[in-house]
């Protein structure tokens, strides 16, 4: 079974959270996050998937499909601001809640407790998308090898 991005936080912190959530509305091949933009907030999917892409050169790479409970815009909380990747709405409808990340560092300086969950939620949830990626980047390597070598 999957587990949700923010699994640490408890049902008082998901109340604090919606209180500072707006929730948005995406329609298929929508941009929820432009990739290299400045982004101000984070994103809880609520319904709906969507697709983590990055834009190179000759392509559009997949990195990652976001469901429900998935959280996207986290490097706007914990780093500078620049979304590293595109988020694209891959459903008909996909709601997601909007958090700023200003309201966020509010709450964590406010709550020490509240700020715990949270950074041990965002570390498991990033670094279970590093292992995919990996193990991704690893096939890949694999199969042209592969091609290569035939």
């Amino acid at each position: 079974m999957r587990q949700h991005a923010l699994q640490y936080l408890s049902p008082n912190d998901w109340t604090l959270l919606s209180n500072k959530a707006e929730r948005l509305k995406f329609r298929l091949g929508e941009e929820i996050i432009r990739a290299g933009s400045h982004i101000d907030y984070i994103y809880i999917i609520r319904s709906g998937s969507a697709w983590v892409e990055l834009p190179t050169a000759h392509a559009t790479t997949t990195l990652a499909v976001l469901e429900e409970g998935d959280v996207c815009g986290e490097l706007a909380f914990l780093g500078d601001g620049t979304a590293t990747a595109a988020v694209i709405a891959k459903d008909v409808d996909v709601e997601v809640d909007a958090i700023r990340v200003h309201d966020l560092h509010a709450l964590c300086q406010e709550m020490p407790g509240f700020g715990l969950r949270m950074f041990h939620s965002l570390a498991g949830s990033l670094a279970q998308r590093l292992k995919n990626t990996s193990a991704e980047l690893v096939r890949a390597l694999n199969a042209k090898s592969d091609c290569s070598g035939a």
